[in-house]
């Protein structure tokens, strides 16, 4: 959740969670040869939860942004729902997805953890990196959030170009992410990020430099006086969003045909089980599936629970509006599972595009609700929150096939998975909601601190559409680019989430990537083969993720109890203060510097040590 606050952008916890889990096994060892097993349905469960988070923290920030904060049991009801809607519709998916098109889709972390959990339950060595990265993240974190030693970000202004800046934000978590996607991924990002900051934003500053009155949308200063943040938020980010928009619908489009097959292999999927109910006992264990009337019951449910819970959905709209949306949910959020599930097997589920199948989910019950004439400040959070249960759904959906093709792998049962997935979403939704309202009430979303890029976005689009004043031109200029990229074979999404997010975000991840590049050519691995830098990797977003937790959790208390001793103690010391560093200046720059170059240097003696050399040696025999 903190990641995905920061940068709009998650990665998959299953590959952490397994080492973890294999890690605290090793204190009482199984006998009968079943720890791998238990390891894996372990691994399931625990990873219930970043899927959940994922599609939350990508919409529900965006409520508190209109001040319309929901509360607490609303926030965990509806990533339950999205995330049972995301597990039952996958389900039938799984023989045809998983099992018949294992040559066509190899599901990269599935196959990944399925590594992870085989190695780590013979020997525990290469598990240790994830515990020094997870330490690392967290010092730093601590360091620079709470105890405010240092700036968070530097930049530099470039001359000849007006209003164009290098930024790069010292961030474990986001050098981890660049050396998790690789050199290709984040070059494609900070590409369309340079675009940004280097040439539509000079672009633009030129263009405006002799205007002396406003241009539309900036409605009250004109372009001369604005900083360059600034330009990014009144005319670039509107670039970006058109950008991720057409990448998102050129997605949705060429997976049509699978969504097709799909639908027909789910419907002949219930025909069979009912011919077959009889025979159960028959089926091998490593092919069952939690019963049929569990896939067909759930996802009725929860369209009926929508419809029926007057304020579930935000806005507490009357009985018809709550029915279109709750419609829009059962159909976009089917149609999105199928999409998910495939692409997942293709790309991994941190390059999963499931902000891009939000905003066409928006886009769509946005068109119905003006049709409708559905336009008040009610309507928008509505919407809102049906993007919320399809954006869960889609990710849960992600999520639990790449768990089923770790099953696979590792001999598990799916339906015992299946199952392990329920609970672990029935008990994890309550976490995410109260880590969400506790980030939000300690940092405020849309701050430096923790930007919301994606839930901005939106309520960017849902403000658009619903007032007609989205500013179309510059949305096509954004959807412009993003075809330009998949002409020229890039991968659109990653292109155009470079465009919208700011470029200090992205210069990070570009340096894990560049790091990862040189384990890579060092080791003469191939990308994706298992590497203990992405365990330490995983250890720093999680190091620096409960480090930031921990700071909200601190400045929310002391909040709370303003008049207290500690609170008026961590005041003295400027904790976790903003526009507040000890150390300025050169010093600043060369310590910031210093701490990512030793980031990166954990990184690569991960990426090359003894355990990364072993696990070639065994692919090469």
């Amino acid at each position: 959740a903190y990641l995905g606050l920061r940068v709009g952008l998650t990665v998959s916890t299953s590959i952490p969670i397994a080492v973890l889990t294999v890690a605290l096994f090793k204190v009482r060892p199984r006998k009968n040869g079943s720890e791998i097993l238990e390891a894996n349905i372990s691994q399931t469960i625990g990873s219930a939860s970043s899927s959940l988070a994922a599609g939350t923290i990508f919409t529900v920030p965006a409520l508190f942004l209109w001040g319309m904060a929901p509360p607490f049991w609303q926030i965990a009801i509806l990533a339950l729902l999205g995330g049972y809607l995301g597990i039952s519709a996958m389900v039938p998916l799984r023989r045809l997805l998983i099992v018949k098109s294992a040559a066509e889709l190899p599901y990269p972390e599935g196959k990944a953890c399925a590594e992870v959990l085989r190695a780590t339950t013979t020997t525990a060595k290469s598990g240790r990196w994830i515990f020094i990265g997870l330490v690392m993240g967290a010092v730093v974190k601590l360091g620079l959030g709470a105890f405010v030693v240092l700036p968070s970000e530097l930049s530099v202004h470039l001359p000849v170009l007006p209003k164009a800046e290098l930024a790069l934000e010292i961030a474990p978590a986001l050098l981890a992410v660049g050396y998790i996607l690789g050199y290709r991924q984040s070059a494609i990002m900070v590409s369309g990020s340079l675009i940004s900051a280097i040439v539509l934003t000079p672009l633009i500053a030129l263009v405006g430099a002799t205007l002396t009155t406003p241009l539309f949308p900036e409605m009250t200063k004109p372009i001369a006086v604005l900083t360059a943040g600034q330009i990014w938020s009144r005319y670039v980010r509107y670039i970006g969003a058109g950008a991720v928009a057409a990448a998102g619908i050129v997605a949705v489009v060429k997976a049509l045909p699978t969504m097709w097959h799909s639908f027909a292999a789910v419907i002949q999927g219930v025909r069979k089980d009912r011919l077959d109910a009889a025979s159960d006992a028959a089926v091998p264990r490593t092919d069952r599936d939690v019963p049929s009337w569990i896939v067909l019951v759930v996802p009725v449910l929860v369209v009926l629970t929508l419809i029926a819970v007057p304020n579930l959905f935000a806005g507490n709209m009357s009985f018809v509006p709550r029915t279109v949306a709750a419609l829009g949910v059962g159909i976009f959020g089917v149609c999105f599972v199928v999409v998910s599930s495939r692409i997942v097997g293709l790309i991994g589920v941190s390059s999963n595009p499931t902000s891009a199948m939000t905003l066409v989910t928006l886009l769509g019950v946005s068109v119905v609700f003006v049709v409708a004439g559905w336009r008040d400040p009610s309507a928008r959070a509505a919407i809102l929150t049906v993007g919320t249960v399809v954006c869960i759904a889609a990710s849960k959906a992600g999520d639990i096939s790449q768990d089923l093709k770790t099953g696979q792998l590792v001999g598990a049962t799916p339906a015992k998975q299946q199952f392990g997935q329920y609970i672990g979403a029935a008990f994890a939704c309550w976490a995410i909601a109260g880590t969400v309202l506790l980030l939000g009430n300690a940092f405020t979303f849309g701050s430096p601190e923790l930007p919301a890029p994606q839930a901005t976005l939106m309520k960017t689009v849902i403000e658009g559409v619903l007032s007609g004043s989205l500013p179309w031109g510059l949305v096509g200029t954004g959807a412009g680019l993003s075809i330009c990229a998949l002409l020229a074979g890039l991968p659109g999404l990653a292109f155009a989430v470079g465009i919208y997010l700011p470029l200090g975000s992205l210069t990070p991840i570009y340096v894990g990537g560049l790091v990862r590049s040189l384990v890579e050519s060092r080791r003469g691995a191939k990308e994706g083969e298992n590497d203990p830098g992405v365990l330490a990797a995983s250890g720093m977003i999680a190091g620096e993720g409960l480090a930031g937790v921990l700071i909200a959790f601190v400045v929310a208390a002391a909040g709370r109890w303003r008049d207290s001793g500690w609170a008026r103690s961590l005041d003295s010391i400027h904790f976790a203060a903003k526009n507040f560093t000890y150390l300025e200046g050169t010093v600043a720059i060369v310590g910031g510097l210093a701490i990512v170059l030793g980031v990166c240097a954990l990184l690569h003696r991960a990426g090359c040590s003894e355990e990364a050399a072993q696990e070639t040696a065994k692919k090469d025999d």
